[in-house]
């Protein structure tokens, strides 16, 4: 199945001035953590975007739906301001309803096809393939913008999450052409093990929105690249 053609998005039409295609996909991918105070989610998210990651995901398992509606739209706001794609987790519906830059989905969130005709061209398609090579193989074939394994290392995120190796980095750079995010327990001090790997995003959660200064924290990520 050939992939679908996808082109950048006139600035205006993106309502943010920032890129939905996927040619930008490389850098620190922000991930939200499961906050109910959106107050202080809000306050994180601002510090982390002045150090320009280039992907922020809303990803909250502990809101409902009410709750989750009203953050992906406050942080949706913050990212159309600081320029970075808005990407929400795990609901299509809610990427669609809020017009965000993208979705990333699970194995449990539908069939890939499907999300890619329901984003249309200029959404970005991310897919969880935890350690799933069938999953990635078929994801790129569909077009999704890119793919994510992991868990990398240990994670406090997702503590029971199957440790996924380098290689399938390497191999997916090597034979699927897309970017590819390294997710689970990555730091400062082990980013340059999936990088090296072949890594194009790093997607980070704990010790981004976790650290003193998530600014400095996620300016130091973007300087890896």
């Amino acid at each position: 199945m050939s992939e679908p053609q996808r082109r950048p998005l006139a600035p205006d039409a993106a309502g943010s001035g920032c890129e939905r295609g996927a040619g930008a996909l490389r850098g620190l991918y922000a991930v939200t953590p499961d906050e109910t105070d959106t107050a202080r989610l809000i306050a994180l998210s601002e510090q982390v975007l002045a150090g320009k990651p280039a992907l922020l995901q809303y990803r909250n398992k502990r809101a409902d739906g009410a709750l989750r509606r009203a953050q992906a739209r406050a942080l949706h706001s913050l990212c159309r301001r600081a320029g970075v794609p808005f990407i929400v987790n795990d609901d299509l519906a809610l990427a669609l309803e809020i017009d965000a830059d993208g979705a990333h989905l699970g194995r449990d969130d539908g069939p890939p096809a499907a999300a890619r005709a329901a984003l249309g061209a200029h959404r970005i398609l991310g897919l969880t393939c935890y350690a799933d090579w069938s999953r990635a193989s078929a994801g790129a074939e569909v077009g999704a913008d890119y793919i994510a394994f992991g868990a990398m290392f240990p994670s406090v995120t997702k503590p029971n999450a199957p440790p996924a190796p380098f290689a399938l980095i390497t191999r997916a750079r090597r034979e699927l052409g897309l970017p590819v995010a390294a997710i689970g327990g990555i730091t400062l001090a082990n980013a340059a093990q999936v990088l090296a790997a072949g890594a194009d995003l790093l997607a980070v959660v704990s010790d981004l929105f976790g650290a003193d200064d998530p600014a400095a924290r996620a300016a130091a990520y973007r300087a890896l690249f």
